[in-house]
């Protein structure tokens, strides 16, 4: 069963007046298709009502909601022959990041992503997609790795942020991130980034500074969670919808920005109702954004990354 954001209680209302005619009908002889039919044009109606402007912190809403397609989704769906690869060589393994080589199209190539997990179990295993250092100097080893293989790179972000216990900073959080980051910037293969829920902080950029960075229409990509930064500036996290609106972290915004490069549109109601067309859709958008980089050498790949990233801060809304 769906779940309803607060935003689409008014839908989730009429359907579960819906479910109940249905459940009536299966227990009697009553003829009710027409009633089922109207209330669900009307629901319909509404939904569409709903995600044609919604607010960002609807957005953020959405991009959080827990049956959006995580990582593990979209492995299955566009990636054969996976063969995972674990650990940083330096401290442990960190299941918040899940990286290795498959096949995207029959080409090769390294796949790195966050993984927030699905239910409770699968979330505290994953620790909620975010990553320690050993997570970051993991992805960097792959990176590394890729880059002598001659491998594209395709990463999925999908993270609150980077995990901040104390047990992290005292490992280097901070060092791990920006060598990450430093990584994406140096390696000389194609680096394909794709904004699939959160994109939150260092923890997001570590895995995102790409030539291209793609991102679902209802994701969001900021520099501090809406909550975060509304505790900072009102001390007070209930002030997180104005946060969200100042902070430009939609991607409506931050395409005029030039922070990202295009646009994946998502279906009415969002990518959690309909995920086998959005692993469609991303697909698609992949194999269209990384076919022009194939053809090309190592230095203008690497070049092309760093002028991208010298030119921002150029465009304003």
């Amino acid at each position: 069963m769906t779940k309803f954001l607060e935003f689409e209680r008014p839908v989730a209302d009429l359907e579960s007046k819906i479910e109940e005619l249905r459940h009536l009908a299966n227990t009697g002889d009553l003829n009710i298709a027409e009633e089922v039919s109207r209330l669900q044009a009307k629901a319909d109606r509404l939904l569409r009502q709903s995600y044609k402007d919604l607010t960002p912190w609807q957005k953020v809403q959405v991009a959080r909601h827990p049956d959006r397609p995580k990582f593990f989704d979209y492995l299955e769906a566009l990636i054969q022959d996976f063969i995972p690869l674990s650990g940083d060589r330096l401290f442990a393994e960190d299941w918040a990041i899940i990286g290795g080589f498959g096949r995207f199209m029959n080409i090769p190539v390294m796949i790195i992503g966050q993984q927030k997990g699905n239910d409770t179990e699968s979330r505290i295993k994953h620790n909620f997609g975010m990553a320690k250092p050993e997570g970051y100097r993991k992805a960097m080893r792959l990176m590394e790795l890729a880059n002598r293989f001659k491998l594209p790179v395709i990463t999925f972000v999908d993270t609150a942020g980077a995990y901040p216990g104390i047990d992290a900073e005292e490992r280097g959080q901070a060092e791990a991130i920006a060598r990450c980051i430093e990584t994406c910037l140096k390696i000389k293969v194609p680096l394909i980034s794709l904004i699939i829920g959160e994109g939150g902080s260092g923890g997001a950029i570590a895995i995102a500074a790409a030539n291209a960075v793609l991102m679902l229409e209802h994701s969001v990509y900021s520099v501090i969670s809406p909550e975060g930064c509304a505790s900072i500036l009102w001390r007070s996290s209930t002030k997180a919808p104005e946060a969200a609106e100042a902070q430009k972290l939609t991607a409506q915004d931050l395409f005029k920005l030039g922070i990202i490069d295009k646009i994946i549109p998502e279906p009415v109601g969002g990518a959690h109702r309909f995920k086998n067309l959005v692993t469609k859709q991303v697909k698609e958008e992949i194999e269209n954004t990384l076919k022009p980089f194939l053809n090309l050498d190592g230095d203008k790949v690497l070049n092309m990354r760093r002028e991208k990233f010298l030119a921002m801060g150029n465009k304003s809304l």
